[in-house]
């Protein structure tokens, strides 16, 4: 979604009652606190793997930072909402499909912003709530070795365990983030290899990409 779409987005009621703030690169975001007062941070990607990995190291550093900020994520489409919501190492307060119909979108969004500040209990953020869906320690360490070009065979060998188990942990894998091919599972072991082991008038602001 672009800076002109956005800007068309908040200037539909309900979101219209925002005032908002765009920007475009890490920089200018971080100067913008100094000086101003936000309630939300929504982050918009547009299904590029380098955006992703800004993505996560802004909202991350953003939870650390400036936690009491709420912080939304929209996504390209339901595959990379998946992605974000899976192996997203901070808690994010709602993931939206922007490529869902306007009137669905704007309902959504509006929802959340409306929302106080608790963190991945939204009703529409269903990703969030299938706890059994999350990926396993086995099966992110399988993303993480295909990431660097690895073989089945040669995954079996690092973790010990025969070929047949790690195409069940890959598939297992595959069937959680509703990807169907190795490209898919490229984009997933692409975000896992950036995270860390183990982790009045509103004004709502809005980063559509990085730079």
């Amino acid at each position: 979604m672009s800076a002109i779409g956005l800007m068309h987005l908040f200037a539909m009621p309900p979101l219209s009652d925002y005032k908002l703030h765009l920007f475009t690169c890490a920089d200018s975001l971080k100067a913008a606190f100094t000086h101003t007062s936000f309630f939300s941070v929504i982050y918009s990607l547009s299904d590029a793997r380098e955006e992703r990995r800004n993505c996560l190291s802004c909202m991350r550093e953003l939870a650390q930072t400036h936690n009491d900020i709420q912080r939304i994520v929209l996504a390209s489409d339901e595959m990379e909402a998946k992605l974000v919501s899976h192996l997203f190492p901070s808690r994010l307060h709602g993931i939206i499909n922007k490529a869902v119909p306007l009137i669905e979108l704007l309902d959504e969004l509006s929802a959340l912003l409306s929302e106080t500040r608790r963190v991945n209990d939204n009703m529409l953020n269903h990703w969030y709530v299938s706890h059994n869906r999350l990926l396993s320690p086995t099966e992110r360490a399988i993303l993480r070795f295909m990431s660097f070009g690895y073989s089945i065979p040669e995954i079996a060998t690092q973790l010990e365990r025969n070929i047949k188990t790690i195409r069940a942990h890959k598939f297992n894998a595959m069937v959680k983030l509703g990807v169907n091919s190795d490209v898919g599972l490229l984009d997933a072991a692409d975000l896992l290899t950036h995270l860390p082991v183990g982790e009045g008038r509103r004004t709502a602001l809005t980063v559509p990409a990085f730079s």
